[in-house]
């Protein structure tokens, strides 16, 4: 069976008040557009055709992908009038209809939804729900079949009593697609042209509708204000969360963690509270995250230990490494197996080897620091001239003395030390000692400044 699905996003969401498209408001991290565009690919369709409207070009540059296909409504005139502005573009042997502000739905509840879907047979995702205000109305016969979907402004209150709500979530043989677009009305209380009028058309064709339903109504949950958007956020949080302590991970508290982009994980795994996740980080066994961390882009290899307050981006930490507290990784950082950055270090493409150590308050850019290194407090690598960038290179077992500057280009050859206070300019052989400060001199009889009287 070929697939075109087609996800509605024109809308304006007045209720957002907001200058961005409501589609490109964000649910962890990616626009909730993004989130339906991301389960749409999983499901390998021939095309996705995402119908645009209001903030057309936000979201067009925002999302632009080689495939998807951006569809125009010039004028919102209803969710039926949206889809057939898609039709020209669709060949599959099925229709999925989503959704560009119902970001949370699952692939696999799509996929049931598909499989109900044949020549005579369309699908129908609907919800239970306690107060469905809102929501259309699914309208069964006396043998439970599905007859048509009545919105909730023109429901009599006989239908309003009803509590399975329509979803808007449809799929349905392409061949019939066109013929009932053709002869949608909007003779209704919007004034529209309603993509749910289909239901009772291919009713009086004699196509059966079968319903499914989502495990978790939270799925079909759309976002038309902020806080609708923060109830989205928090699901997917905790939803996230579940799947993460199913795989091994402790989470000190699932109500204060947050993913923002793809984890995987591996087992024994302990995360403290308020950690984000951002991007593609890869967690691996025995791994522990302190409180108030942000991991983002990186890897954390087997019992890497990060401790409170520190910010990891676009860095690989080796095998039994740690950082922290208050540490700052910033891209292109490597720290090798046992290697150790301490509070107030920062690292920015530089690479610290197996078991060297910066304890605390240092810069290192642009470094290559051998194994067993030792970096004294206050230490910086100047590795800009104000035009480019220079790398400056350690080899193993150097000792860097407290409160150095070293000014790359420059090299520090294995087993030499630099003594506290220096200012490096040149290289150090091997096994030498680097000494690039002032001779200290104490003058007698100096009165130190005393502050003028006001008069």
């Amino acid at each position: 069976m070929s697939l075109d699905i087609v996800i509605l996003a024109a809308g304006q969401g007045t209720r957002m008040r907001s200058a961005l498209p409501k589609v490109l408001h964000p649910v962890a991290g990616n626009s909730m557009l993004g989130h339906v565009i991301h389960s749409a690919r999983q499901l390998k369709p021939n095309g996705i055709h995402v119908v645009i409207g209001h903030g057309a070009e936000q979201v067009r540059e925002r999302l632009a992908a080689d495939d998807l296909n951006f569809v125009l409504q010039d004028k919102q005139l209803g969710t039926g009038h949206a889809v057939a502005q898609a039709l020209p573009a669709i060949s599959a042997d099925t229709v999925l209809v989503l959704y560009g502000d119902v970001p949370l739905i699952e692939v696999e509840t799509l996929q049931r939804l598909l499989a109900k879907v044949s020549a005579s047979q369309l699908g129908l995702l609907t919800v239970n729900l306690a107060d469905p205000t809102g929501y259309g109305r699914i309208v069964r016969d006396a043998q439970g079949q599905v007859q048509a979907i009545v919105e909730h402004k023109d429901a009599s209150d006989a239908q309003k009593a009803i509590k399975e709500g329509n979803t808007g979530i449809l799929a349905m043989p392409a061949a019939r697609l066109a013929d009932w677009m053709g002869r949608l009305s909007n003779n209704n209380a919007q004034g529209e042209y309603y993509l749910t009028d289909v239901i009772a058309m291919a009713v009086a064709d004699g196509l059966v509708v079968a319903t499914e339903q989502p495990h978790d109504a939270m799925e079909v949950q759309g976002a038309n204000d902020r806080r609708q958007l923060s109830e989205l956020e928090r699901h997917y949080q905790l939803r996230e969360g579940r799947r993460l302590m199913a795989q091994g991970v402790t989470l000190r508290d699932p109500a204060r963690f947050d993913v923002r982009g793809e984890v995987t994980v591996g087992r024994d795994v302990l995360i403290d509270i308020n950690v984000v996740l951002e991007g593609k980080v890869v967690i691996e066994d025995d791994v522990q995250i302190g409180p108030n961390c942000v991991i983002k882009d990186s890897t954390l290899r087997k019992g890497v230990v990060i401790k409170a307050n520190s910010h990891i981006e676009g860095a690989v930490m080796g095998e039994g490494s740690d950082a922290g507290p208050f540490a700052r990784l910033r891209p292109g950082s490597v720290l090798e197996a046992k290697a150790h950055v301490g509070n107030f270090v920062e690292l920015k493409n530089a690479r610290l080897g197996e078991g060297a150590k910066a304890g605390h308050l240092s810069y290192l850019g642009d470094a290559d620091i051998g194994a067993r290194s030792n970096i004294g407090a206050g230490t910086i690598t100047c590795n800009y001239d104000g035009a480019n960038k220079f790398r400056t290179v350690m080899g193993e077992d150097v000792f860097i003395g407290s409160n150095n500057s070293l000014v790359a280009p420059v090299e520090i050859q294995a087993g030499a030390t630099t003594a506290a206070g220096s200012t490096i300019t040149q290289a150090v052989e091997a096994g030498q000692l680097g000494v690039a400060r002032a001779r200290q001199r104490n003058i007698q009889g100096w009165k130190r400044p005393e502050k003028i009287k006001k008069s």
